[in-house]
């Protein structure tokens, strides 16, 4: 008797503890939120490099995880880059190119419903997703994002010029000069609740969104989407930012944006979220430097030639910062080649979400890089304006087969052969050793055209507009 009761006492404790361990430490899935800047350059970050703008919450997030030097979106203007890190694909592969650029007020079309998003895939593992901020793929009703698997929407559906006050801003010594387009509007999910609103509290506004969606969300797994309208111009900072920074208003802007970086990481610490969530940030193209000619409120390339419209670095290489405690390697800095459409499968991969197999992605997984496992990114980098293939990586060496630099009234240079720059020595593109090295060349040259003949043609959506 006593015996059957010390062995049915153990069984009882067996059941109980094991009962315990699986209440007490459930399995949990990774979070994710990615943080994109609006034409932020390579060089506008105190830790990539900027003398003036302060940036301590980034700085601290790239000493808290890996920051890569050789990190490029698939597109030298929004529409098409955001397209790219969302699915993953070239926007020539889906459509998103046109002679229009990106996606205006008056826009027929948006993103393909066909297309997967991220956050389309991580709906069928149960995750909360959410989009605070610029859109920018599609304005028509059916084109918003609570119809790509985005459970909630708080932003503007186009970038913050398109409204009635345009890209110069307006202040009382300089009034917004008349145009014809659409107020602003303001969406709360499928709803316009405002019009033309402050864009001096936007950033506040956008950052109180996503500490309350992570908030309510803590104990599910959710993505955020959190895609500021800074620093593209107009240009609006808060009164606390508001001539702070040495570099001006467009310094004010960055630092409040690292300000509002800063209290998202310290939200997911406070809620003890930080060891089971990845953070990323980048910007969508590089700096609108034609900005600075009049208004000083373009940022910097820094070492790069170039910026946004261009498919020389400073165009398409950006500053990319992945954070989270024990799945990032902290204090890193990566000169692997990625870019931003890898963001799709890893995401996918972390989450335990199988890679759609009916479609070409132009992404690869970089988790083992991101956790230090391997030191190898992507071979290969795409330069595209619009559908046009200008450029190539491979390696160190880029080849430009064309040139034109950004919003250059003047038709784009064809060049046979290709220029050739080796970009881990120059990464300025200020020296063409194309005639040192032929066989380099032709290798390019085939991978350029082996890369062309592999694409379907697909029609350009950009360029339909509503007729009124």
């Amino acid at each position: 008797m006593l015996l059957f009761r010390k062995t049915a006492f153990s069984f009882c404790l067996l059941v109980l503890s094991t009962f315990y361990f699986v209440k007490a430490q459930p399995a949990k899935q990774t979070n994710f939120i990615v943080i994109l800047a609006d034409d932020l350059g390579y060089g506008d970050l105190g830790c990539y490099g900027h003398p003036t703008i302060r940036t301590p919450h980034l700085d601290q997030m790239a000493t808290e995880g890996t920051r890569f030097t050789q990190f490029y979106v698939a597109a030298n203007v929004c529409t098409p880059s955001r397209a790219a890190l969302l699915t993953g694909r070239l926007p020539v592969r889906n459509g998103i190119f046109g002679k229009r650029v990106v996606f205006f007020t008056n826009s027929a079309n948006g993103l393909p419903h066909s297309e997967i998003t991220i956050a389309k895939a991580l709906k069928t593992k149960g995750y909360r997703t959410g989009l605070v901020g610029k859109w920018h793929l599609g304005s028509q009703p059916q084109y918003l994002p609570l119809n790509y698997g985005f459970d909630l929407y708080f932003g503007l559906p186009y970038s913050n010029d398109m409204g009635k006050v345009g890209s110069f801003g307006n202040t009382a010594s300089a009034p917004a000069p008349p145009n014809s387009n659409p107020p602003l509007p303001l969406y709360r999910d499928n709803k316009v609740i405002e019009t033309e609103p402050d864009q001096r509290f936007l950033t506040k506004r956008y950052t109180d969104e996503v500490l309350k969606f992570i908030t309510t969300n803590k104990a599910k797994p959710f993505f955020m989407y959190y895609a500021s309208p800074f620093p593209h111009v107009p240009l609006y900072a808060s009164e606390a930012f508001s001539g702070k920074s040495k570099r001006g208003l467009y310094g004010d802007v960055v630092e409040e944006l690292d300000w509002s970086v800063g209290q998202i990481l310290k939200k997911l610490k406070d809620l003890k979220l930080d060891k089971n969530t990845v953070v990323v940030f980048l910007s969508d193209n590089g700096p609108w430097l034609i900005k600075n000619r009049l208004e000083e409120n373009g940022g910097s390339a820094g070492p790069l030639f170039e910026a946004k419209g261009s498919t020389y670095e400073g165009g398409m290489r950006v500053p990319a910062i992945f954070w989270g405690p024990g799945l990032v390697k902290s204090k890193t800095v990566s000169t692997a080649v990625a870019t931003s459409m890898d963001i799709f499968p890893t995401i996918l991969n972390l989450a335990k979400v199988a890679l759609p197999k009916d479609r070409t992605l132009d992404g690869q997984n970089i988790g083992d890089l991101l956790a230090g496992k391997t030191d190898k990114g992507t071979e290969l980098v795409f330069y595209y304006d619009s559908d046009r293939l200008y450029a190539i990586r491979k390696g160190p060496w880029k080849a430009h087969f064309t040139t034109h630099p950004s919003y250059s009234p003047e038709a784009p240079t064809p060049h046979d052969p290709a220029l050739l720059y080796n970009l881990e020595v120059d990464p300025g593109e200020r020296y063409e050793v194309g005639s040192k090295h032929p066989d380099i060349l032709e290798d390019l040259k085939k991978e350029f055209e082996k890369h062309r003949a592999g694409l379907v043609p697909v029609p350009p959506l950009l360029d339909a507009v509503i007729e009124k």
